[in-house]
This record gives structure tokens, C-alpha cells and sequence, in this order.
């Protein structure tokens, strides 16, 4: 009944934990466009200064992976919520693009430790035939950081400020800092990169993560320009929106544990790939809403079980390699967060939204047929 308690307790913690590092990455969403505007920056350099955070979640993701596999997950778990809590004051207070750059850096390394030990700190705690579903619940809870980053950030901004939806972020990281400071809490990196299932699926959590790092900056900026859409209306569009990556994990956690996460990684990636040329018809706040929802509903079924299929093969490798396993996951996702926004911005700037999203869509979903191809079988 103890263990029972403390990995439920853990569960919650990890969940608070990555809610943080949502909002912190999500908060700013909203007032993208004003941002612009108030430091003359171009969708470019806006694409760039999202894309810069990839940059250090891509350095910091497999060491820290492999580090808390010797180590512990205690320790780098605090420093990176203490990291969090830094960077975001940094972003509250920053004035200029250098920064705003370094602020937007340090979130990302600090994504880096969160997302990597804290899912090795789940996988420890539960077996594989209840990882999907437990991952699920965890992914769920962090949903809702992507519901009220731009939904507070875009209100808080307009009550108080820049400085206060970063500032009561910060609070939340110092939060969980403690709560891993309380917490009772060890494969190489080739050994498990190596096996064909798992380079499938970092190479489609790349595709997954360098599209939606893509859409983010670029489809406020499409909403703020086109529909004329205000930073709260579009921070209420995106919040609406994450409605469902709140409740979808309930759904796709269990049928990954039934079905297996590659059949739903792919499948949700060629679904949501194909919906994506449809934002750009959006023609007034309604219809806007209804296509975000079904995107994002659709990323939901892309995110949660390859969760648990990264857990799988991870564990057919080395049952004691969870950290590098989720360092490969998250490094996937630096790669995507560095290359989406950039590329996004500067083909935003030449093509426009439209051209951009279609093509977009083309080129991941041939990308998708492609891993489909690829043997999944276990290693022996």
C-alpha cells in the first residue's frame, strides 16, 4: 500500500512538473505577435527565438538521460526545476533579443532534464503492461499546461504585464523543485539507439516535434495578421484547443498498452499531417477554433503512445535504461523544437501560411510511409 501511495505520488509530481515546463514554453504564445512588434522583430527571428530552445533540450537531453541512469533522478530532476524557475525570470525581465535568446535557451535545457529523468522516473516505477496508461494520465495533467499557458499568458499579459504570467511560472518550478528535493528515489546510449524500432521512433517524434514547433509561432502570427485576432483571443483559441489534449490521453494511453504505440505513432501522424493544409482556410474565430481542436487532438495521439513505445523497446534493450532511452526521446524533440520554429519562420516570411502548412504536410506524411516501412521487430 506504501509503494502504491509513493508511486502515485510520484506520478502526480512528475505531471506538476512537466505542467510547468507547458507553461513556460506556451505561455508566451499569445503575445507573440506584440512581441514582434515591440522589439522590431521579423517572423524570422521570432521562428529563431522559438527554435533557440531546441538548441540546448538537443545538448542536454541523452547526457542528462544517462547521467540520472548512474546517479539518481532526484538531483537533476531539482536542478532542472530550479533552471526552469531562472530562465522564466529571465524572460519576465528581458529587454532585448540577446535575452530573450538566452532566457528562451536556458528553458530548453531545462526541458531537457525535466522531460528526460522525469519520464525514467515514471518508467521505474511501473511495468510495461501498465506504462501506457500511467504515461497517459501523466500526459493529460501536462495537457492542461498547454490549455493555460496561452490562455492565462494571453490574460495575465493584458491585467498586469509581460513580467507576471513568467513570474508566477517561476513559482510553480520552485514548487516542484522542493517536491523532488522530498522525493525517495540506474544500458549505454549505443545499446539502445542502435535498435531499429527505437531510431523509428525518434525519427518520428522528430517529424511530430519539428511540425508542431513549426505551427506554434507561426499560426498566431497567421491568426494575428489574417483574422486580425487579439493576443487574448488567441491565447483562448489555443487554450480551447488543448481541451482536448486534457482529456485524449485517457483514451489513447490505454489503447496504446492494447494496440501497440507504433500502430497509434504513426497512424496519428499521418492523421494529424493530412489535417494541417485545413488551418490555413480558418476565416474567422469559429472556424479557426474547430480546426485547432482537431490538430491538436489529433498531436495527442501522436504524443502519448510513442511515450510508452520508447518505454518498450527502451526496456527490451536494458531494463536499466529508461533515462537514455527517454534522453534519445527528448533529444528527437530538441531536434525538432531547433530546426521547426527556424525553418517555419524563414518559409513563413517567402511562402505564407498556406504554401507552408500543404507542403509541410506533404513532405512529413512521405516521411511517415517511409517509417512505416521499417522493421519493428524486438531485438533478441
Amino acid at each position: 500500500m506504501r509503494w502504491r501511495s509513493s508511486r502515485a505520488a510520484t506520478v502526480v509530481l512528475v505531471t506538476l512538473a512537466t505542467f510547468a515546463d507547458i507553461v513556460a514554453y506556451t505561455v508566451c504564445v499569445p503575445v507573440l505577435p506584440d512581441l514582434a512588434r515591440r522589439i522590431g522583430a521579423s517572423p524570422t527571428v521570432i521562428g529563431l527565438l522559438f527554435g533557440s530552445f531546441g538548441a540546448t533540450l538537443l545538448a542536454v537531453s541523452i547526457p542528462m538521460g544517462a547521467i540520472s541512469d548512474r546517479t539518481g533522478r532526484k538531483g537533476p530532476l531539482v536542478a532542472g526545476m530550479l533552471a526552469l524557475a531562472a530562465a522564466t525570470l529571465l524572460f519576465a525581465r528581458a529587454t532585448s533579443l540577446p535575452l530573450l535568446f538566452a532566457a528562451r535557451m536556458v528553458q530548453g535545457a531545462a526541458d531537457g532534464v525535466t522531460w528526460v529523468v522525469g519520464f525514467a522516473l515514471v518508467a521505474d516505477c511501473y511495468g510495461a503492461e501498465d506504462r501506457g496508461r500511467v504515461m497517459g494520465y501523466v500526459m493529460s495533467g501536462t495537457s492542461v499546461g498547454i490549455m493555460a499557458g496561452p490562455s492565462i499568458g494571453g490574460w495575465l499579459y493584458e491585467a498586469g504585464g509581460v513580467a507576471v504570467p513568467f513570474q508566477c511560472v517561476a513559482g510553480l518550478s520552485l514548487l516542484c523543485a522542493v517536491g523532488f528535493v522530498l522525493i525517495q528515489t540506474r544500458a549505454t546510449f549505443w545499446s539502445v539507439v542502435r535498435v531499429p524500432a527505437v531510431a523509428a521512433c525518434a525519427a518520428a517524434v522528430v517529424i511530430t516535434g519539428s511540425t508542431i514547433a513549426m505551427l506554434e509561432p507561426v499560426l498566431a502570427l497567421f491568426l494575428s495578421r489574417t483574422l486580425g485576432l487579439t493576443p487574448t483571443r488567441i491565447g483562448l483559441l489555443f487554450g480551447c484547443a488543448a481541451v482536448a489534449l486534457t482529456v485524449m490521453p485517457f483514451v489513447f494511453g490505454p489503447l496504446a498498452d492494447k494496440w501497440g504505440g507504433r500502430k497509434l505513432t504513426l497512424g496519428g501522424l499521418l492523421l494529424a499531417t493530412a489535417w494541417m493544409p485545413l488551418l490555413a482556410t480558418a476565416s474567422s474565430f469559429a472556424s479557426a477554433l474547430a480546426v485547432v481542436v482537431v490538430q491538436w487532438t489529433a498531436w495527442a495521439l501522436v504524443v502519448t503512445p510513442s511515450l510508452a513505445y520508447m518505454a518498450e523497446v527502451t526496456a527490451s534493450v536494458d531494463s536499466d535504461a529508461y533515462g537514455v532511452g527517454y534522453g534519445i526521446y527528448n533529444t528527437a524533440w530538441g531536434v525538432g523544437s531547433l530546426v521547426g520554429p527556424s525553418l517555419g519562420g524563414w518559409l513563413f516570411d517567402r511562402l505564407g501560411f498556406a504554401t507552408l502548412v500543404s507542403g509541410w504536410a506533404a513532405g512529413a506524411m512521405l516521411l511517415t510511409v517511409v517509417l512505416g516501412r521499417v522493421r519493428s521487430d524486438r531485438p533478441r
